[in-house]
Parts: structure tokens; C-alpha cells; sequence
């Protein structure tokens, strides 16, 4: 009984600390989304607990769907659709709006809470990139989709993939404002600035989505950067390979 006593007190000396850690370090950067309790916001920049409060989101699409229009993103909610395992009742489509990035195709419509990883990575991530690298921004993301009844790699046991419920999307491409095209297929290796920036957008998606698997991973994503929203709660396990 002493030893359980002892050890309770020192977890909770230990969680103390770790609280005080985190209070110290919000207050002295003034970022309270480096917090895991405060309420996320997407005009704030990327705190150590955005990824896990966008992965949060799922399964809450009335405070999702909040979260864009307080951003200011223009969407189409989308009927619920598909059924047992690859039901979805969450999917948005962006509209087209004058000077966001375009999805290519456009009728894409993930869930609402990558969209809403997806907006961030935009505005925080993929924009200043192009700007600091090329001088340019970031025109259109062309991408592989986003629903598909299938379950991983398109098995016919298993579990089912984060598409098949429209919570992924697979990233192939990104053409700035002068035509060029960076793909993930023809530029992922070298030394270039076109790999560099690659990576770079591939890191910082790690920060927002539960899962980012890229041709670093397998020869499957070798021509794409594979962003989902996996279920795993405000605590859950992440994969950034």
C-alpha cells in the first residue's frame, strides 16, 4: 500500500510539472495554442497541439464546420453518403475563391477535418514555402482523391483505408502561379530546390494531419503525399514518414 502511495504521488508530481512546463512555455511565447486544452483556432499559426485537436475534430462536425466559417472558407457542405464501413457524413467541397490554392479536380470533398488541416497547411505551410523558394505562390494541388470504398492498399481482407470514410487525401502535385508543376513523382529525390520544397511541405503537413506517409515511406507513395485524419482522438498515435 505504501509503494502505490509513493507512486501516485510521484504521477502526479510528475503530471504537476509537466502542466507548469507547458503554462510557462504558452505565457512566455504568448501562444495558447502550444496548450492541449485551449479551443483550436485556424487564424492562430501552428501550435505544438494543432495536429491533435484537428484530429479531434472528427466525428464533431458542427465545431468543425464552425472553425471554417470563423476562418472565412467558402464551402458546400455535402450530403452524408456511402454506407456501413465507408459511410461518411462530414465531406465538404471548397469552393473556388480568389487567391486560395485550387484543388485539381475540384469536386474533391474530403471530411470536414482535413479540410480544414488542409486550409492551414495551405496558409501556414505550403504558401510561404512557395514564396520563399520560387518568389511565387502556389496556384493548384492536383491529388489522386479523396473517397474510395476500399480497405488498405485495396485488399481484399484487412482494415478498411482512411478513404474509404473520405477522411484522406492524396497529394500529387502542387503548379505555381507561372504554370510550373512540382510533382511528387519527378522531383521527390535530389538535392534541388524542387525536392526541397517537397520535403518541406511534407514536414510541416506532419503538424496537422494524423498520418502523412510520402515516397519516403514505400514505393505505393512514391508519386504522393498520403494526408489523413485517423480517428485517434485529441491523444491518439501520429505517422509522418
Amino acid at each position: 500500500m505504501r509503494t502505490l502511495h509513493l507512486t501516485l504521488r510521484r504521477l502526479l508530481l510528475i503530471g504537476g510539472f509537466i502542466i507548469l512546463l507547458l503554462l510557462t512555455y504558452a505565457w512566455l511565447r504568448q501562444r495558447p495554442q502550444d496548450l492541449p486544452w485551449t479551443d483550436l483556432d485556424l487564424a492562430q499559426p501552428i501550435g505544438l497541439f494543432t495536429g491533435r485537436k484537428l484530429a479531434a475534430l472528427t466525428g464533431d462536425t458542427a465545431t468543425c464546420k464552425a472553425l471554417l466559417d470563423r476562418a472565412g472558407v467558402d464551402y458546400v457542405a455535402m450530403d452524408p453518403g456511402g454506407a456501413d464501413q465507408c459511410a461518411y457524413a462530414d465531406a465538404v467541397r471548397l469552393r473556388a475563391e480568389e487567391g486560395a490554392i485550387a484543388l485539381a479536380p475540384s469536386a474533391v470533398a474530403p471530411s470536414c477535418p482535413v479540410v480544414a488541416a488542409l486550409k492551414l497547411w495551405e496558409w501556414q505551410v505550403v504558401q510561404p514555402a512557395a514564396q520563399r523558394i520560387y518568389g511565387q505562390p502556389v496556384r493548384t494541388i492536383r491529388h489522386f482523391g479523396s473517397y474510395s470504398c476500399r480497405r488498405i492498399y485495396g485488399r481484399s481482407k484487412g482494415d478498411f483505408s482512411e478513404h474509404a470514410t473520405a477522411d484522406a487525401i492524396d497529394i500529387a502535385a502542387f503548379v505555381l502561379k507561372d504554370g510550373r508543376s512540382v510533382s511528387v513523382l519527378q522531383d521527390w529525390k535530389g538535392e534541388g530546390k524542387d525536392a526541397g520544397f517537397l520535403r518541406e511541405v511534407r514536414d510541416g503537413a506532419c503538424n496537422l494531419f494524423s498520418t502523412v506517409l510520402s515516397p519516403d515511406y514505400n514505393a505505393a507513395h512514391r508519386d504522393h503525399f498520403h494526408l489523413d485524419q485517423a480517428e485517434r482522438g485529441a491523444m491518439g498515435g501520429r505517422a509522418c514518414r
